[in-house]
């Protein structure tokens, strides 16, 4: 192989590692915001059930005082039909008390109805909280362990960024810029070697043509296909060795 695909060859395996890296960086960060998400979540919940709480006890305070009232008017009734002589006067207010009687009734049933709800949301809202502490409490260390994954990611990338950028110095500029380029369209390795005539980036057939142009090793040969920059992983001495046998295998079909 070319030195200067040698060099290539030697950067690409810094990036490859500093994109797994960054890969598992992200994925670490990415729990870090789930986390966050989680807790944001759970306190919106307690948020809100606090409200909806704070609407029912209002709400029932208002039916404690409609019902003392329709208590007070019952009473306040009761004692005028106490001195009431003529039955048509009686009658209408016996009347009236029965009505004001449903009244007091219909609002009772409803403010029980309200209580039972209010103390099944009161639970709700206690397991809430419990469930946001014992969150809190296990994920005090859980944050600190991806943190601390986090930083070693970034101090062993900062170590291969710093042997890349020694490597890259003394690599041919053309070929680096080429190769960058692949590199930020792929995310993935994009100097690769051709075995059995395949492409060992897509996995592609390759021609004959094009499999002596990679054991030339003359220029870069990109492939076809998925346009990464090819090489031929064998010694020099039998690339070379290839090559005249292909070049003999065709003069034969010529002939022939």
């Amino acid at each position: 192989m070319p030195e200067s695909l040698q060099d290539i060859l030697s950067i690409q395996e810094l990036d490859i590692k500093m994109i797994r890296l960054m890969q598992m960086k992200k994925a670490r960060q990415d729990e870090l915001l789930e986390i966050a998400s989680i807790h944001d979540e759970l306190i919106d919940q307690l948020s809100n059930k606090e409200d909806e709480l704070a609407e029912m006890n209002e709400s029932c305070q208002e039916l404690e005082k409609r019902i003392e009232e329709s208590t007070a008017t019952i009473k306040k009734l009761e004692g005028h039909q106490s001195s009431i002589k003529k039955i048509d006067e009686f009658n209408a207010l016996t009347k009236e008390i029965s009505v004001t009687e449903k009244e007091k009734s219909s609002l009772e049933n409803e403010l029980s109805v309200l209580t039972d709800q209010k103390n099944i949301e009161e639970e709700v809202l206690e397991k809430t909280k419990e469930t946001l502490s014992i969150s809190d409490k296990n994920n005090v260390s859980l944050k600190a362990e991806i943190r601390e994954t986090i930083q070693k990611i970034n101090e062993e990338g900062n170590e291969l960024k710093a042997k890349r950028d020694v490597l890259a110095e003394k690599a041919d500029p053309s070929i680096l810029e080429i190769y960058e380029k692949l590199l930020r369209n792929k995310r993935d390795r994009v100097l690769v070697p051709i075995e059995n005539r395949i492409c060992q980036g897509c996995h592609i057939a390759l021609t004959a043509q094009h499999e002596v142009l990679v054991r030339k090793q003359e220029n870069l040969v990109f492939c076809d296909h998925c346009s990464r920059i090819h090489y031929f992983s064998g010694e020099d001495g039998d690339s070379e060795v290839d090559v005249k046998a292909v070049r003999r295998r065709r003069r034969k079909t010529i002939k022939s």
